[in-house]
C-alpha cells in the first residue's frame, strides 16, 4: 500500500514525517477531510488559511483540504 503524508500549512508547513499507509488517493483524501473536521471541532477558530495537504510517497501533491473553508 502507498504511504501518504498529511502536512498542515498556514503559510509555513508542519511536515508529517511518519505518514500513513492507505489503499488509494481517495482514501487519503477522505482521511484529510476527517483530520480537518477534527481540528475544527477541537479549535473552532483558527487561522483562515490553515490546510491539510496530502502528499503521496513520490512527493506529488494529491489534495488540499481547507480546515476553515468559510473563513474570509
Amino acid at each position: 500500500m502507498p504511504t501518504y503524508y498529511f502536512d498542515v500549512k498556514d503559510g509555513v508547513p508542519a511536515r508529517d514525517r511518519s505518514g500513513l499507509e492507505l489503499v488509494s488517493d481517495g482514501a487519503a483524501i477522505v482521511h484529510s477531510k476527517n483530520l480537518a473536521d477534527k481540528v475544527r471541532r477541537e479549535k473552532p477558530k483558527g487561522h483562515p488559511d490553515l490546510q491539510v495537504i496530502v502528499i503521496d510517497e513520490s512527493g506529488r501533491e494529491v489534495h488540499r483540504e481547507r480546515i476553515y473553508p468559510d473563513a474570509t
